[in-house]
């Protein structure tokens, strides 16, 4: 039988999956696989997990929140022999998932698991860290990570807002070069974020229109500090109906992006801290990564769609 590692954190959304692990082993086994599992214990446990894991597995499928994946996709990044990877997420914004079309149902989640197509797509490599889908800094970024788990829970992604309302009033600044593709842009701004998602934080377009995962390119949107009251709510304006305006942001896409501060800027990765610096190097890692999705999706996830029309011709000819 092949094997696979099921790693899920218990404590993710609000605990949906603890009842569904039965039948989703169930799944599991009727596709083949011989299966370990591992609830995590603690934090970056996925990754230590993952890490350590001996060859002769051919699938990994975890389930949590976007902290999960990230830490699965992190430590399966520190292996020479990576395998596929299968998420069925049970967080409670789901930002990469949603952009992938991973199934919100559980069980649907564990069959595209399984039986569903591998697709690869691209990672961040953030200095010596590793990001799935956002790295960003400022206005709300530390609202995932300082938000109580039982909160998030209760409210869902409204937990969210509310806790990023609190922070209108007290708006940090930083003053920051950002160097990218011969370009340098050089201004005070209350908010970064390199992307390869189709929404962040539940919001989507505001990253931009026609977002592929296997281009080799991040979306970029650097927010202005905005100098008056007015310019603060034409900012709010944009976020709230989820368009760009040019006079208060810079958007535009790259494989390699810096930053550079005076002073040490916190950072979140995948909705998980990482760390304060004063310098940042960004690195888009092309097609890295294999994960598990709908085969009728691929082509919408893809730079070159018509690749998998040539592929299945080619099939079709040597059948």
């Amino acid at each position: 039988m092949k094997k696979m590692l099921f790693v899920y954190n218990p404590n993710a959304g609000k605990g949906l999956l603890r009842p569904k692990v039965s039948d989703i082993v169930d799944i599991f086994v009727k596709a083949g696989y011989e299966v370990t599992i591992y609830p995590t214990q603690s934090y970056r446990d996925a990754y230590k997990k993952v890490c350590e894991l001996e060859e002769g597995y051919q699938l990994v499928v975890c389930s949590g929140g976007d902290g999960t994946i990230d830490e699965v996709v992190t430590g399966m990044m520190q292996r020479e022999h990576k395998i596929p990877i299968g998420y069925i997420p049970t967080g409670t914004t789901n930002d990469f998932a949603n952009s992938l079309h991973i199934p919100k149902d559980i069980l649907m989640a564990a069959h595209t698991s399984v039986n569903g197509a591998p697709f690869a797509c691209d990672i961040g490599r953030f200095n010596d860290d590793v990001f799935v889908y956002i790295a960003a800094f400022g206005l709300f970024t530390d609202v995932s990570y300082q938000t109580k788990q039982n909160v998030k829970n209760v409210l869902g992604h409204l937990a969210y807002v509310l806790e990023g309302v609190k922070r209108l009033y007290n708006i940090p600044s930083y003053h920051v070069k950002v160097t990218y593709d011969d370009q340098v842009i050089e201004e005070n701004f209350v908010y970064g974020m390199v992307t390869n998602s189709r929404s962040v934080g539940g919001f989507r377009n505001i990253i931009g229109k026609h977002v592929v995962f296997d281009d080799g390119e991040f979306e970029v949107t650097l927010i202005k500090s905005p100098k008056n009251a007015l310019e603060l709510q034409e900012i709010i304006a944009a976020l709230l109906i989820e368009q760009i305006d040019t006079k208060h942001m810079y958007t535009f896409k790259t494989n390699h992006i810096t930053f550079e501060s005076l002073e040490e800027i916190p950072w979140t990765l995948d909705g998980e801290f990482g760390g304060q610096h004063d310098f940042v190097q960004i690195h888009n890692e092309k097609q890295a990564l294999q994960i598990m999705v709908s085969p009728e999706h691929i082509s919408s996830l893809m730079e070159y769609p018509e690749k998998l029309s040539l592929e299945a011709a080619e099939e079709k000819t040597e059948e």
